[in-house]
């Protein structure tokens, strides 16, 4: 058979491209929400951040979690907590909002070097194939992740929000602004997408694929 691998090759793309847009109109909703819900929004994400603070308190003392790193992400949901300082607006260039770009991945370099020391020290201490290992379930490794690595950032990323100057457009039209002459707030993803349409539909023109009145 060399027909149907073919087969499972396209359709595998065909369905990254559909989980992509999925992904990304959702994305796209829940900015909408937030535009319109901010009071809401920030009080939640408050409250989620102390949540994800104290289960990762219950988890040190509960289920023997190092103490270094749970001391480390509960300081960098602090910092995340800063964020909201002057939610849903942010620079790019902001300090707190840079370091908590940073304080991601290292959050995440470090839990996943803790869940894979304590995997391979627990399939060491084997001494028969049928021995159950001592370590987390996939399903809990990755729920901590979900939960108390990704979550908070993830939400924050949606949140927040930034005047149309922010991100650089291609073209020459000025930044819109609302009704009282003030540039107009846009999530941080809904101009990230349109910058994106924007450069695709750039290209597109400068190739001769579209005609430049044309809109996606």
């Amino acid at each position: 058979m060399w027909i149907l691998p073919l087969v499972g090759y396209l359709g595998s793309v065909v369905g990254f491209c559909f989980l992509t847009l999925a992904i990304a109109s959702g994305l796209y909703y829940l900015s909408e929400l937030v535009e319109e819900h901010t009071v809401i929004a920030k009080r939640l994400l408050t409250r989620l951040i102390y949540a994800i603070i104290g289960l990762q308190l219950i988890l040190c003392l509960a289920d023997g979690f190092p103490l270094s790193l749970t001391l480390m992400g509960i300081a960098s949901h602090v910092v995340y907590l800063g964020n909201m300082r002057r939610f849903p607006f942010v620079k790019l260039t902001d300090p707190l909002f840079l370091a908590s770009c940073l304080l991601v991945l290292v959050n995440h370099y470090f839990w996943f070097r803790h869940f894979s020391i304590a995997q391979s020290r627990s399939y060491a201490a084997m001494n028969s194939v049928y021995d159950q290992p001592d370590i987390p379930s996939f399903t809990e490794i990755a729920s901590f992740f979900g939960l108390c690595v990704w979550f908070v950032p993830f939400a924050l990323f949606v949140s927040l929000s930034a005047s149309d100057n922010v991100l650089p457009t291609i073209g020459s039209e000025p930044p819109s602004h609302d009704s009282d002459g003030k540039n107009k707030r846009q999530s941080i993803v809904k101009l990230g997408v349109d910058h994106i349409l924007s450069g695709i539909g750039e290209v597109s023109r400068m190739a001769g694929w579209k005609k430049p009145e044309d809109r996606f």
